[in-house]
């Protein structure tokens, strides 16, 4: 009896502390990285959409981006402890602490991208191509709430900001009338999906034409407004452009980025509308009589 009892129980206790040994007790620090890590995902989609869609005001908004952030940087902490844990104690989890970190430091590359951008950048969130007589907003400044950024421009501290960082930055200067520069600065708005409030086109001696639309950054889609303004110039017309965030001292060269490009664009909606010259209208030498040309210059008059 003793004897069968001895062997029914050596078998399975050596298969209980089998189980015991493989079931190695998994890091609660891993774990809680993973789940706080999983909920910072979830709640930076919720904020991206709540931002996107206006479904609260921007600053709640902002309030949930950088909730998300703050969960994303305990992500990366306690799987950073974590993996201290489980170096010393021989715990399970080590997956878990990766996934952690690795999805902790791809939601915090984006802040860090932008605080190294704020580092080099000035603290401007007004750019304009004349920041003598900038162009002004006049239907989108209806528009704004009271707590965002002022619509006036900031003056000549911000203009000498600019210039010191911006230094391309300046009117487009092309060689069509105002009307089809001003054809082709709504063209290009168009294309970029930009949500026109205002556009009147320009009357010779009366009034220049403008643009006001609103657009949108990629990501998070928060709204910044945007003018054209479209002047006659003696070599044709004058585009002067200006690019403002509603909130924020530091747009992180996004108008700047904004201003290039939409005047490279509406440059090259230009050369499209130029109407090309057929062969008729290329202009012949005239031929010469070959008798005349060889006769002496008195005898021609």
């Amino acid at each position: 009896m003793a004897r069968t009892e001895a062997y029914l129980h050596g078998p399975i206790r050596r298969a209980y502390f089998a189980r015991r040994i493989q079931a190695d007790p998994v890091s609660r620090l891993a774990l809680w990285a993973r789940r706080v890590a999983g909920f910072a995902v979830a709640v930076l989609l919720l904020a991206i959409v709540i931002v996107r869609g206006g479904i609260l005001e921007i600053i709640p908004s902002l309030g949930a981006v950088g909730g998300a952030f703050i969960l994303a940087m305990i992500a990366v902490l306690l799987a950073l402890g974590a993996f201290v844990v489980i170096w010393r104690e021989g715990l399970q989890g080590f997956g878990m602490a990766v996934t952690a970190l690795l999805v902790g430091l791809a939601i915090l590359g984006y802040p860090a991208y932008l605080g190294l951008k704020g580092y080099r950048l000035p603290a401007i969130a007004d750019i304009t191509t004349d920041p003598i007589d900038p162009p002004r907003f006049e239907a989108i400044a209806r528009l704004r709430s009271r707590d965002a950024n002022p619509i006036v421009y900031a003056g000549l501290r911000a203009a000498e900001l600019q210039r010191a960082a911006y230094p391309s930055i300046e009117p487009l200067i092309v060689s069509v009338t105002p009307q089809m520069a001003y054809d082709a600065a709504v063209e290009v708005i168009n294309k970029r999906k930009w949500r026109i409030v205002d556009a009147r086109a320009p009357q010779a001696g009366r009034r220049d034409g403008r643009i006001e639309a609103v657009a949108r950054t990629p990501i998070f889609g928060f709204r910044d407004d945007v003018v054209v303004r479209v002047r006659s110039d003696p070599d044709g017309a004058r585009v002067d452009m200006r690019s403002t965030s509603r909130y924020g001292r530091h747009d992180f060269g996004t108008n700047a980025s904004r201003v290039s490009a939409l005047s490279e664009a509406i440059d090259e909606a230009v050369d499209n509308l130029k109407p090309e010259k057929t062969p008729e209208q290329v202009k012949k030498p005239k031929k010469t009589d070959a008798k005349a040309k060889n006769q002496p210059a008195d005898k021609r008059r």
